[in-house]
């Protein structure tokens, strides 16, 4: 990629039940909620994750590489007026994001398998991602779908969000399936908590949060998916 790659800060934690209801009760005195949030302080997200031939971005992640990267396309809402092709670059506890806008005709294109659409050479990303389905037989491999509380703060560029009720929609890959029915993947008393930044955290913040109390975790949605598809389906890697 030519443009200059903006790393941030991610911090993930397991948390469960109780400490999410304390944990929200001080953010909310805090942080303002984000403002693509409803009323009640939430969204959805969706997301279809692509892996090549030799499931790279998983083997990548559960290696514990310095490095890796991740491919997905996401939507919000299971709507289609916003739809992005992304990909997630992870080094150490940093993390940057290129992603480029997708109609719902070059979404419908893909998921056929016409990845000319993607043959876009003003387009870096749309490039990279159409020779990795060429040559590298990269595929949609599952569906991560969760509901997210997000709060963000201007100070240091804060946004702290809580992950909840995280499912995969298994074998299915069309994330617009309106008969999809997404199973939870991930134990009902826990909640995936994250936490990014640039280059700090206000002190009111990192007090009322108390993060070394936290048990830290990698929690990649993508492996936890992954890993219960495989666990319950007899998938191979």
């Amino acid at each position: 990629m030519s443009k200059k790659l903006q790393f941030r800060h991610e911090l993930k934690f397991l948390i469960n039940q109780h400490q999410y209801l304390i944990l929200r009760q001080r953010l909310h005195s805090l942080m303002d909620v984000d403002q693509n949030a409803d009323e009640g302080g939430e969204y959805h997200i969706r997301s279809l994750y692509f892996d090549d031939i030799h499931n790279t971005a998983l083997a990548e992640k559960l290696g514990g590489l310095r490095e890796r990267a991740k491919y997905r396309i996401r939507i919000y809402n299971v709507q289609d007026h916003v739809i992005h092709f992304e990909k997630k670059i992870k080094r150490d506890d940093y993390i940057a994001k290129i992603k480029e806008p997708l109609t719902r005709g070059m979404y419908d294109q893909i998921m056929a398998g016409n990845y000319e659409v993607l043959n876009v050479p003003g387009s870096p990303l749309f490039m990279e991602l159409y020779n990795g389905m060429r040559h590298n037989l990269l595929r949609p491999k599952v569906i991560v779908d969760y509901v997210r509380e997000p709060y963000v703060c201007h100070n240091g560029n804060v946004r702290i969000t809580f992950d909840k009720e995280l499912r995969t929609g298994l074998h299915a890959t069309d994330i617009f399936d309106q008969e999809l029915r997404p199973v939870r993947a991930l134990d009902e008393n826990f909640i995936i908590f994250e936490v990014k930044f640039d280059q700090y955290i206000p002190e009111y913040i990192r007090i009322a949060l108390q993060l070394e109390g936290l048990n830290r975790q990698s929690a990649s949605k993508y492996v936890i998916c992954r890993k219960f598809l495989k666990t319950n389906t007899w998938e191979d890697y």
